[in-house]
């Protein structure tokens, strides 16, 4: 995967480093001479550029990254700034950092539905979300187990735990399922929240879009999200 992080800060440089170590090609850009230098040689490149200014960062290969994070912290405005430019160019897939309630409103009214709260979440965290395709949401229990939030797919549409035998098909179990219910924020947008389900049973119906809370071996979900493709 290719990923372009804005902002090297304690949060992005911790999100390139992490992503890169993990296989994938990072382009890390920031203004700050010094965050690249330190970086220059953690991660795949670095790139001195201000990300507001649209000219300069037409110059990044933004059509070829499948994801770009604007990660900036310390400038809500730059941040603000560097999303609209991100959003101008149409890139594949756009995660914007907020730090305060009033600057997630203004990314939810720019259209921006992926949004990054470092300070409740860490890097390692999003990390696994990005390098595991169809994961919403993860925790590492220890480098080899996670507890992930997992799409339902399609073909899983209707079928319950008992059909499915995950357990004995995957070694994975399904700890509870959560559906998404629509929601007006303050400026009477619509916002998706989650509503989480009681425990799972081998009873319990998955339906398609609805997220499925998976515990076991990082392996073994891949292998699961792995074949839903």
């Amino acid at each position: 995967m290719k990923y372009i992080i804005v902002g090297l800060g304690n949060f992005g440089a911790s999100l390139a480093e992490k992503l890169s170590s993990l296989g994938n090609e990072v382009i890390g850009v920031d203004v700050s001479m010094p965050r690249i230098e330190s970086l220059k040689n953690k991660i795949t490149h670095v790139i001195s550029l201000d990300a507001t200014d649209k000219d300069a960062v037409m110059s990044l290969p933004y059509k070829d990254a499948d994801t770009t994070i604007i990660a900036i912290g310390e400038d809500p405005g730059a941040s603000i700034l560097a999303t609209a430019v991100m959003q101008q160019l149409h890139v594949k897939r756009l995660i914007s950092r907020a730090i305060s309630p009033l600057q997630q409103l203004v990314l939810e009214a720019m259209g921006v539905r992926e949004i990054i709260h470092p300070e409740e979440e860490t890097a390692d965290r999003w990390s696994m979300k990005l390098n595991m395709p169809g994961v919403y949401d993860s925790f590492e229990l220890n480098p080899q187990h996670n507890v992930v939030e997992v799409e339902v797919p399609s073909a899983f549409d209707g079928k319950s735990l008992q059909e499915l035998s995950l357990r004995k098909n995957y070694n994975l179990i399904v700890l509870t399922t959560m559906k998404y219910i629509k929601e007006k924020n303050k400026l009477g947008i619509e916002t998706s929240q989650i509503d989480v389900q009681d425990l799972a049973s081998a009873k319990t119906v998955l339906h398609e879009g609805d997220l499925m809370v998976v515990y076991g071996h990082t392996k073994n979900i891949k292998k699961l999200i792995k074949s839903f493709s």
